[in-house]
């Protein structure tokens, strides 16, 4: 008997900054995300006959091309979640998967393929057992993490926490849970993240290269206590809708994610030219307006411009005549904070 399931899950955007790893991909500190809705990963998984006596039996294709190279990763990731999905041994796994923005260029294109596959296989094992499987988003989150630590975040809609934290009921290193939308401040559901396209392809460093080289950094214990006091502060100005606290937290953890990749061995540059010209154009038009366009990085040269939306013409024009002649192809994503994952027919 054939199985199969269809999942489109997104990527997410960390305003607190998951770096650095403890025993098997739990996070050395808490972050915090808003979830994309437009920057998503789509994935169909197959489960077909066999035709080797390999533990594994894996094929990949992304965007309709076979990808031998993806091969590697997915088998680690069945072969760390043998316990959660015993018949992944027993039969061909055949990923198909696209992606709506450029992978492999920091906009966590891991985050949403991991997570979109443990959604697969949470539904095939629903198949497979005939019944509903408890806490099944919670469940789908445990495994995305074993695959990459930020996919256990893209489970959930909205503002999603991960990592233990005092100030966080429920939090948990080893899945992630949705804050509840009464203690955030209604107008940051609204804001937008336009995505500019700095670069695209594979990044000069891995963030698994990245994570690792933080074991032997002499700021990371500065950074794991810096990480938590800003998950409490955040915490606080998304309750009070404090604009400024925000903005000063997030840019803060974005500058501090870079000064981290900077004080590594080896030491490693990810942001490009045109990333310190949109930084610097947006700070000065913030200054200039009083509006409140917010800039964070993930690990890559590519510029995240968190804003309201009741200030989305301003600054789209702005980004429209300042910003996007500094992105590759003048390319750019625009997207809404997300409802989460959904299941495709």
């Amino acid at each position: 008997m054939q199985y199969s399931a269809k999942w489109e899950s997104p990527s997410n955007i960390a305003l607190v900054k998951y770096w650095g790893k403890k025993g098997i991909q739990l996070p050395a500190n808490p972050s915090i995300s808003f979830t994309l809705d437009e920057a998503k990963t789509i994935t169909k998984v197959s489960l077909e006959e066999k035709q080797s006596q390999n533990d594994y039996e894996v094929t990949v294709l992304y965007q309709g091309k076979e990808m031998p190279s993806f091969e590697g990763k997915i088998i680690q990731f069945l072969n760390r979640t043998s316990k959660l999905f015993t018949f992944t041994k027993d039969y061909k796994v055949v990923v198909n998967t696209v992606n709506t923005f450029p992978h492999s260029s920091g906009i966590a294109s891991s985050a949403s393929g991991m997570s979109a596959l443990s959604l697969c296989l949470c539904s095939i094992e629903e198949q497979i057992e005939g019944n509903k499987t408890l806490d099944f988003y919670r469940k789908a989150s445990f495994a995305a993490r074993l695959g990459s630590g930020s996919a256990c975040r893209s489970l959930y809609g909205g503002i999603v926490s991960w990592g233990a934290h005092a100030q966080f009921p429920g939090s948990s290193d080893e899945f992630a849970t949705e804050l509840n939308q009464s203690e955030v401040f209604e107008d940051f559901y609204s804001f937008l993240d336009l995505i500019l396209i700095v670069e695209e392809g594979e990044k000069a460093v891995s963030s698994t290269l990245g994570h690792s080289l933080l074991d032997k950094n002499p700021f990371a214990h500065t950074r794991f206590e810096e990480a938590n006091k800003n998950m409490a502060l955040l915490k606080d100005a998304l309750k009070e809708g404090d604009l400024r606290m925000f903005t000063k937290i997030v840019e803060a953890e974005a500058m501090m994610l870079h000064a981290l990749m900077m004080t590594s061995d080896p030491y490693f540059i990810l942001m490009k030219p045109a990333t310190l010209e949109i930084i610097n154009r947006v700070w000065a038009f913030r200054k200039q307006t009083g509006l409140h366009p917010v800039i964070t990085l993930d690990a890559g040269a590519n510029v995240h411009m968190l804003f309201p939306e009741q200030e989305k013409d301003v600054i789209l024009n702005f980004a429209t005549e300042q910003l996007l002649p500094l992105c590759k192809n003048k390319q750019y994503i625009c997207s809404k904070i997300g409802s989460g994952p959904k299941k495709l027919d």
